[in-house]
């Protein structure tokens, strides 16, 4: 038996358990995969909420969790090349990665390098490539100023290594208690929070600062940002936005689709392919991108994992250790 950590209806925390259950038989296309860890991601409580894409196949339950693993190929299904029994490999599972086993689709699935350790693989597929994506999205020449919202989560330590590594200059706004962390990434800090300014509110923390978009101004060089990486949505982004004079092509979120569509900007346009997942693999090995992986639990405290990314406060990385 193989054990999972599922949720077994839409809802909140209160639907998540453990079971154990048969590990799952490779179909065609298709890697039988020991886990060795697994990354948390917002979108994995998201989907637990019912949050699901448009598109994306009914929910069968009990569903697992997770999004992203690293792990040894057991077994190799019909028309798989390029994979073998014994092979490290790391991607974005068909059948959630909280568990002891997991099914990847040999698409979407890449080798691990060796200098990597599956803790640190377990977190590429979801964030580091997102954040892979969107920055080739924008294409900004070096010499450039990037603004990444909420750039101490997952994707946003990724996106801006990647930019700093491509010349491009970062500001990124964070919770106050991040800041050393994103200053030691090479960006600009800029305090989250709405500020009165904007809200007319005072917000805990935050009410004696200007507005969002006047604090990213006072930080930026040169007092201007050419293009818009955001990762929050809301009324962040609305306010970022602002700063953009032209938004085609220079405002991207991963958080906020529909509001950024109005806003004249695009969702990242994610690849979702084993050759992004080989990219970030490389510049990972080759010490370009650093996981950042700041808090590990074991697969028995994976609520306790969840629970840590879903309160929005975790800075960089979460990941569930699962085996030896």
């Amino acid at each position: 038996m193989s054990k999972a950590y599922v949720f077994t209806r839409f809802g909140g925390p209160e639907v998540e358990a453990f079971v154990e259950q048969d590990p799952p038989e490779p179909g065609p296309g298709q890697l039988l995969v020991a886990v060795r860890a697994a990354g948390v991601n917002p979108v994995d409580w998201k989907l637990r909420a019912g949050k699901r894409r448009p598109g994306a196949p009914p929910a069968e339950f009990p569903e697992v969790l997770g999004s992203e693993v690293a792990g040894v190929v057991e077994a190799v299904g019909a028309g798989v090349d390029g994979f073998a029994v014994g092979d490290e490999v790391f991607g974005n599972p068909d059948t959630g990665g909280y568990a002891e086993h997991t099914l990847l689709p040999a698409s979407l699935t890449a080798h691990k390098p060796a200098g990597l350790s599956f803790t640190e693989a377990a977190a590429l597929p979801v964030a580091a490539a997102t954040a892979y994506d969107g920055v080739r999205q924008l294409d900004l020449p070096a010499g450039a100023t990037l603004l990444i919202t909420g750039v101490g989560g997952g994707v946003g330590v990724a996106a801006a290594q990647l930019a700093r590594h491509y010349g491009v200059r970062v500001v990124g706004t964070a919770s106050a208690g991040k800041k050393d962390f994103v200053e030691a990434l090479g960006a600009v800090h800029v305090p989250a929070g709405r500020g009165v300014a904007e809200s007319g509110v005072p917000e805990s923390g935050v009410a004696d600062l200007p507005a969002l978009a006047d604090r990213v101004r006072a930080a930026a060089p040169g007092g201007r940002v050419d293009a818009v990486f955001d990762l929050v949505g809301g009324e962040d982004l609305a306010a970022v936005a602002s700063l953009l004079p032209d938004r085609r092509g220079k405002l991207i979120t991963a958080a906020a689709k529909e509001t950024v569509a109005e806003l004249g900007g695009a969702a990242v346009a994610r690849a979702r392919t084993s050759e992004v997942l080989d990219a970030v693999a490389r510049l990972a090995a080759d010490g370009v991108l650093r996981p950042q992986v700041t808090a590990t639990y074991p697969l028995e405290r994976a609520d306790e994992a969840l629970r840590a990314v879903e309160g929005g406060h975790a800075r960089g990385k979460v990941v569930i250790e699962v085996g030896a």
